[in-house]
């Protein structure tokens, strides 16, 4: 239910205030519009991508499972025909785009050159990755946000610098790790990620990570943990647990969440979760050492 669905109480200042520090509890930071949108029309649009499958509706966001990625899976929703065409072409065009790549600066200019991806027309900057290609462990977060888009780096800003004091607190640093996102433009409004934006960068996401070859994946927020991992119900209570991920082109990998700077900035209390979460992966790094 949205903030603008909510019903209409005579409510003082602390019960309002009590509802919305329960909003934040359950991972609600951002506001809907009181208008419906219909946002699957914004990618009825024909991308330039000259491959064209067979209209399939789009994966839903909570059922998808760990590194079994698909846009075509059955949600239970309905798409208008032209948009989800669109969406499968684009995957498509991602997909044959990526394999193309051979390091990660090639796989970097052909995702600069990409159109099928809506988020581009809006960003301001391509925001890619950063860090150190040859390291043991990947972080990686949902989508680039305002400092990011500005600068055309990830993780910038105060979210940035938190991540940075979390690398420090185990040894590491900036240079030291790999640092990337689901997708490398930053969507309008900050809203959260649309599936089918996920669906058509995931291919280079994939590609990355098999050029990376991290030994440790992290997952840092909701759409990370649920795209790579198939957490379910959230980051908040899924974190802290290790699983193993055999993803095509690297073999074995070693996948955690934990919380996205993001939102430790803004939840009370969240820093000792991702505290505990980055001893586990100290531990970890001792181990492969």
């Amino acid at each position: 239910m949205s903030l603008a669905q909510a019903p209409s109480t005579d409510l003082d200042h602390a019960q309002l205030a009590a509802i919305l520090r329960w909003y934040v509890d359950m991972g609600v930071d951002i506001a809907i519009e009181e208008t419906p949108q219909n946002r699957f029309l914004e990618v009825a649009k024909p991308v330039s991508i000259p491959v064209a499958v067979a209209a399939q509706p789009e994966a839903p966001r909570q059922a998808r499972a760990p590194v079994t990625f698909s846009a075509n899976a059955n949600s239970g929703r309905s798409i208008d025909a032209a948009a989800a065409l669109s969406v499968e072409a684009a995957v498509q065009g991602a997909r044959e785009s990526a394999a193309r790549a051979t390091t990660v600066d090639e796989l970097r200019a052909e995702l600069m050159a990409f159109e099928g991806c809506i988020l581009k027309r809006s960003a301001t900057n391509f925001v890619y990755a950063e860090g150190d290609p040859k390291s043991r462990i990947m972080f990686i977060g949902d989508a680039p946000g305002d400092d990011d888009d500005r600068q055309g780096l990830p993780f910038m800003g105060p979210p940035g610098r938190l991540l940075e004091r979390m690398l420090k607190a185990i040894g590491l640093n900036r240079q030291s790790v790999y640092l990337s996102n689901l997708v490398p433009w930053r969507p309008p409004t900050a809203r959260r990620l649309f599936p089918q934006e996920i669906a058509v960068c995931l291919p280079f996401l994939m590609r990355q990570i098999a050029l990376v070859r991290p030994a440790i994946l992290v997952c840092l927020g909701d759409d990370a943990a649920q795209t790579l991992m198939g957490l379910k119900g959230g980051v908040v209570r899924g974190r802290g647990v290790w699983q193993e991920l055999n993803l095509e082109g690297c073999g074995a990998i070693r996948a955690i969440a934990t919380l996205a700077p993001s939102y430790a900035l803004r939840a009370v209390g969240s820093k000792r979760m991702v505290w505990r979460d980055l001893i586990e992966i100290r531990k970890a790094l001792n181990e492969i050492s």
